[in-house]
């Protein structure tokens, strides 16, 4: 994005404050460990101090019988270095993707309380860190796919686009048959033979996702290809490669720039679609598509399926406002 092109996105006030408020959101999941986790950051016990960060310290450091991993938020421990002159320095949410609740006292999922700030899911864990996490899993799986798709969507446009012919008549025929498979079928049945992953999802996801970029960048790449300094570049025997990358290339990436905010929506609502469904991560890997499955099935926990289609739709508004900003940055119709 050159000077000019910030400028004009700059202005576009929606899109300029959405980019902010997203990037401020990236941020803080990505700092998931340090805002919601059920191991506390400092421990001063028996005038020694210990780091559960750092290291996984046995429940006979502070007190306990057995040598398995301290459970910090377990009455005995949490009453153990918590109690005078001792004390432990939690996390904002004193609770991680996977761990449970056991002190609730009501039915699981609980409602929101002052121990669970958005209350429970229905194995008792805190769906404020299930979201945290979910939300991270799902911008970085997002960001993985719209890369891979975008080099694949370029590479395969600019080549179809810049020798045409009967390449770019192939190559159209076989992107009409790829682009026919049914993406879901072939989801279900890899789900019932490999044992599904994220890896999986982003493998079986890239196979088409490239497939509508490529179009874009086809058209730029044929509307480019006869003008006169690419005609002068091949007459002073400049190779193909270096014509398509140095002279057609930067030319051709105002659609793809304005295609990535579209694509990366698309690969967010792509894998909790797949979660909601059950064909995507294993548990317990916290996802958006998992809350907003347990919300379907437990209708009177309204706080899940709420909260979790509240991110969702700041999320996906947040890229379409960046996505607009970007387009009209780009067009070249608007000085």
């Amino acid at each position: 994005m050159t000077a000019s092109h910030f400028h004009k996105f700059k202005q576009n006030k929606r899109g300029f404050y959405s980019l902010i408020l997203f990037t401020i959101i990236l941020i803080l999941s990505c700092s998931a460990e340090l805002l919601s986790n059920n191991k506390p950051f400092l421990i001063r016990y028996a005038g020694n101090y210990y780091f559960p960060y750092v290291h996984e310290y046995p429940e006979t450091t502070f007190g306990g019988d057995f040598e398995t991993p301290a459970d910090y938020r377990g009455s005995f421990i949490l009453e153990k270095i918590t109690a005078e002159p001792n004390f432990a320095v939690f996390p904002l949410n004193p609770h991680s993707y996977k761990s449970i609740n056991y002190e609730l006292g009501v039915p699981v999922p609980s409602p929101p309380s002052t121990s669970n700030f958005l209350g429970t899911d229905d194995r008792g864990r805190d769906v404020l860190a299930r979201l945290l996490y979910g939300f991270r899993l799902s911008i970085l799986f997002g960001f993985a796919l719209t890369i891979i798709s975008t080099i694949a969507g370029i590479l395969i446009g600019a080549v179809m686009g810049y020798f045409g012919g009967k390449i770019d008549l192939f190559g159209q025929r076989l992107i009409e048959i790829w682009s026919s498979i049914p993406a879901l079928y072939l989801l279900i049945i890899f789900a019932t033979i490999f044992r599904p992953s994220i890896w999986l999802l982003l493998g079986l996801l890239s196979l088409f996702s490239w497939i509508g970029l490529s179009d874009y960048v086809r058209a730029e790449f044929l509307k480019s290809r006869n003008l006169d300094y690419v005609t002068a570049a091949k007459a002073m025997g400049v190779s193909n490669i270096v014509i398509m990358y140095r002279h057609l290339l930067p030319n051709g990436m105002t659609p793809v720039i304005t295609f990535l905010p579209f694509s990366l929506s698309g690969a967010i609502i792509a894998l909790t679609s797949l979660d909601f469904l059950g064909l995507g991560v294993p548990a317990p890997t916290p996802s958006l598509g998992e809350l907003l499955a347990q919300g379907k099935a437990n209708i009177g926990a309204w706080w899940i399926s709420l909260s979790t289609f509240i991110v969702l739709v700041v999320t996906l508004v947040l890229l379409i406002f960046i996505g607009e900003a970007l387009r009209e940055a780009y067009d070249p119709r608007k000085k």
